[in-house]
């Protein structure tokens, strides 16, 4: 199936977790492995190989951060385990892709979804990738990002910087939705405090 709306791939449908890619792993013991790495966010799994060994398999338990060479976006991708509320009302170590950190840091995570398409002759549903997004506070608590509208997240920022980054938003026609443009939005947002 094609993928619309958050990714561009062709027909034959490869998702980014699918995939082997070079990258390292930080073990919550101290060591560092270098090689080829495989993640799945909905298990919280990391698989790891070196030179066509048979792969091994980490928990977020097991692992304190992990960075890959994504190729289907050409750019590194990093990962760290923390500690998020679960449903039951505990805490769990999960993976967090870190988007963007400072004032306000912001994470994600990925997960397939159909969504409803329609067109002249039909309506049907595609498989898409998609991200929820959270920001971790100064605390460590995380909250998950329920926006939708643009106010919902100027209102997260310093009143007095808010105006700069929504004309920097409609100058630059970004959509909150978007992963990248979202992450541009907070990175802008961080580099007006100049940290």
């Amino acid at each position: 199936m094609a993928l619309v709306l958050v990714t561009h791939f062709s027909m034959a449908q490869t998702w980014p977790f699918e995939l082997w890619h070079e990258g390292k792993i930080v073990l919550a013991e101290g060591d560092t492995l270098k090689g080829m790495v495989k993640y799945d966010l909905q298990q919280d799994l990391v698989q790891y190989t070196y030179n066509d060994s048979q792969p091994e398999v980490y928990t977020a338990r097991k692992i304190l951060f992990f960075e890959i060479f994504d190729e289907t976006v050409h750019r590194y991708r990093r990962f760290f385990t923390l500690p998020f509320s679960t449903s039951q009302g505990y805490k769990a170590p999960i993976f967090f892709e870190l988007l963007e950190e400072g004032k306000m840091t912001l994470l994600c995570r990925e997960f397939l979804e159909y969504k409803n398409q329609s067109s002249m002759y039909m309506n049907y549903s595609r498989l898409v990738l998609s991200h929820k997004y959270f920001f971790l506070h100064e605390n460590g608590e995380i909250e998950e990002f329920t926006g939708v509208r643009k106010s919902d997240l100027l209102d997260r920022m310093d009143k007095k910087k808010s105006d700069q980054v929504e004309k920097y938003i409609k100058v630059n026609r970004l959509r909150i939705e978007d992963k990248q443009d979202l992450t541009r939005i907070v990175d802008y947002y961080n580099s007006l405090f100049g940290i």
